[in-house]
């Protein structure tokens, strides 16, 4: 077995960005291992994808809110392939609600979306670093969301979450450092199923032409567009830790 290829996990890598990453870096030669928690079958497509890529790939079902399963994903690729060069925090969850609805959302909802987007991502970068220092390298991306920059979203807790996600990335990028880096990418609105299963077709299509008339670039991002800078931050950004990368068509700079 050859074991210089380089392992990285990726959670939520059933579908959306999570699945185009683990895409990507099959066809470069990395083993992947695709975390899911309920998208199986979307999980096994995409481990089909990165084998017939190239890559070497296997499922691995597990709930990032739950420690116990962090740390057996970890585990899982270590006993696998005896090493973990990268992890990918792609899981994330989010409740529908406008910001002025208070009403809608309860404290539950917060625990629910911390518990993935917030402590899920802690507790697999608490479980893959012992391998990464062991190793004396590792890079970690944390899928974040340009709502924890601008303060607009799905929802408050939602926005909160991807705040406090780009907060411990600035803090775990520091104590990490330097064996191990830590940044995040900051999408604006991604042209996948995320949204596309809110609306009909007719009201995705004037959604998607509202916000392209809102951002310079004039254009939704893909999956494909925000993996490219997910594997750029994981290979080629040797000297890149603690960045919050927006990746918004340059929403971030207001109207135009």
């Amino acid at each position: 077995m050859d074991d210089s290829r380089k392992v990285c996990i990726v959670t939520g890598g059933g579908t959306g960005t999570g699945a185009a990453t683990a895409l990507q870096l099959a066809r470069r030669g990395w083993r992947v291992v695709v975390n899911f928690s309920r998208s199986e079958a979307d999980a096994n497509a995409t481990v089909d994808a990165c084998n017939a890529a190239g890559g070497d790939a296997f499922a691995c079902r597990g709930d990032v809110a739950v420690d116990a399963d962090c740390r057996a994903l970890a585990q899982a690729a270590l006993d696998r392939w005896s090493r973990i060069d990268a992890l990918v925090n792609s899981a994330g969850i989010t409740k529908f609600s406008h910001a002025a609805k208070l009403e809608s959302i309860d404290a539950d909802d917060f625990q629910r979306i911390y518990a993935v987007n917030v402590v899920g991502a802690y507790q697999m970068i608490r479980a893959c670093t012992p391998a990464m220092q062991a190793a004396g390298s590792g890079a970690i991306v944390n899928v974040s969301s340009i709502a924890g920059l601008l303060g607009e979203g799905s929802s408050v807790p939602y926005i909160a979450s991807k705040g406090a996600l780009n907060a411990m990335t600035l803090s775990l990028a520091r104590a990490l450092a330097p064996a191990i880096r830590v940044n995040a990418v900051c999408p604006g609105l991604i042209e996948t199923r995320w949204h596309t299963s809110r609306f009909d077709a007719e009201s995705y299509a004037r959604f998607k032409e509202r916000y392209e008339g809102l951002v310079p670039l004039g254009k939704v991002a893909t999956a494909a567009d925000v993996a490219d800078a997910i594997v750029w931050l994981i290979e080629g950004a040797r000297v890149v830790t603690g960045e919050l990368l927006m990746i918004d068509s340059g929403k971030h700079l207001g109207k135009f």
